[in-house]
């Protein structure tokens, strides 16, 4: 995410190393490079102009106040401010209070509108304990019907549809009365889409939006689309003035124009970014994480957050404890593989790791593993699965014809996990681990690759 615009500004950062003051000069080149890294990330050119004007005015002021500031780090921390500010400064909440409250989800056809609302309505009922209503409005594309019932039955939300009608004002009405009959507190409707913006389908949105009344309307944008997604964003602002905007793909190769400009040009906030297929890919949008991420310096507070969304204090207290006396046991390790995978791909998480999306940025970590190794466990019996020792050549020979991996696989697999055990044990026992912290160094025997790496 955004890894072009990191590095670019990472090189602009560079000019100030090694250098022991600020000075008109090196700060100067240094704003010119970060301007170019703005441009290239598709930023328009006056908005990138106006914001290193300001990271220079605070550059050349600091070094009046700040003499012996590293100056490559105060240009960090000045840019990181300015970030922030130029993405909105402050998150800002969604407002589904109402009886029932109502989203209003618009944007171009395939800009990901639709899993956006699955996503919503999974957030809704999951983080808020809300009771969603799903509403399919899009009556020319049948295949966004039939999709929105696909995402509603996967997470247990109904889907308000009315095949038969081709009026997308009334079945967005009688889906608010229906909503009203069934106890449901919120409502969010699907609007349809075009590929390019056009007077009919704006005039539909608006017609729907003084129908239902909204208690907040979205607009979702393609944040690979960079400044063609804020053009965008000001055409459907004009038409139904939006409450927020969402940013969708920004897992894929995103440049960060999008991101950066639309709450300058429009003056709406961004309340939501969306990474991947998953329907729990959804976040809340922290202007000053974003700034953070983009500069390298990793998301650690979502990534503690998304841990204690899935984290069970019972269990952790369970598990250390076998690990203490160890006992930790296959049942254990697949139980906590499967807490790790509710928090969504791996190399999202780890690129949440200050340092870590940067070296991480050209490998590709397959989540399939996790499947393979869930397989492996899968099938060995109760008796083998609480008792890794008792595995011997025989049993392992079942275990890969029932997973459809060889015997070294197997063999790996087992080897690595008892390096784990065996590691895991030791800290857990040590001084520094009772303290939670190894200033001592590592304890000796800590494994080569962990259970779920096959290769040799």
């Amino acid at each position: 995410m955004f890894q072009s615009l990191s590095d670019r500004l990472e090189g602009a950062f560079k000019v100030l190393s090694g250098s022991h003051k600020i000075t008109e000069l090196n700060v100067a080149e240094s704003i010119k490079e970060i301007r170019r890294a703005l441009v290239a990330a598709d930023v328009n050119y006056k908005i990138a102009k106006e914001f290193t004007d300001k990271v220079r005015d605070k550059a050349m002021g600091a070094e009046n106040v700040l003499k012996n500031v590293n100056p490559g780090q105060l240009m960090v921390k000045i840019v990181m401010d300015e970030l922030t500010e130029l993405m909105g400064g402050q998150s800002v909440g969604i407002n589904v209070k109402g009886s029932p409250g109502v989203v209003l989800v618009a944007g171009l056809q395939g800009s990901g509108k639709t899993t956006f609302c699955g996503k919503l309505a999974k957030y809704l009922k999951e983080k808020r304990q809300m009771s969603p209503l799903l509403v399919a409005c899009d009556v020319y594309r049948p295949a966004a019907i039939d999709q929105l019932g696909v995402l509603g039955d996967s997470i247990k939300v109904p889907v308000y549809k009315e095949v038969e009608n081709k009026n997308p004002v009334e079945i967005a009405k009688n889906a608010l009365a229906h909503a009203k009959a069934h106890g449901h507190n919120v409502v969010i409707v699907d609007t349809a889409g075009r590929l390019a913006v056009d007077t009919e389908m704006m005039d539909e949105v608006a017609a729907i939006k003084a129908a239902v009344n909204p208690t907040e309307s979205l607009f979702v944008v393609d944040s690979m689309t960079g400044q063609d997604a804020v053009n965008t964003a000001e055409a459907f602002n004009q038409y139904i003035n939006y409450d927020g905007v969402v940013l969708t793909k920004l897992d894929g190769d995103t440049r960060g124009g999008a991101a950066l400009s639309i709450k300058y040009t429009v003056g709406k906030p961004i309340k939501f970014v969306s990474m991947g297929e998953k329907l729990d890919a959804l976040d809340v949008f922290y202007p000053d994480r974003m700034a953070q991420r983009i500069l390298g310096m990793g998301d650690i507070v979502s990534l503690v957050e998304k841990a204690q969304a899935e984290f069970d204090e019972e269990e952790a207290k369970r598990v250390e404890k076998r690990i203490k006396q160890n006992k930790f046991d296959f049942n254990d390790f697949l139980g906590q593989m499967q807490q790790i995978k509710k928090m969504g791909d791996m190399k999202s998480l780890l690129s949440m790791i200050p340092g870590v999306g940067k070296a991480l940025k050209d490998v590709e970590i397959d989540d399939k593993a996790l499947v393979k190794v869930e397989a492996i466990i899968q099938s060995m019996t109760p008796t083998e699965r609480g008792n890794p020792d008792l595995i011997n050549l025989s049993r392992k020979k079942r275990i890969a014809k029932g997973c459809g991996q060889t015997l070294d696989q197997i063999n790996l697999f087992i080897k690595n996990f008892n390096d784990m055990r065996k590691f895991m044990h030791q800290m857990a026992n040590s001084p520094a681990g009772k303290m939670g912290g190894m200033p001592g160094g590592m304890p000796k025997g800590m494994p080569k690759g962990l259970p779920g790496k096959f290769r040799r």
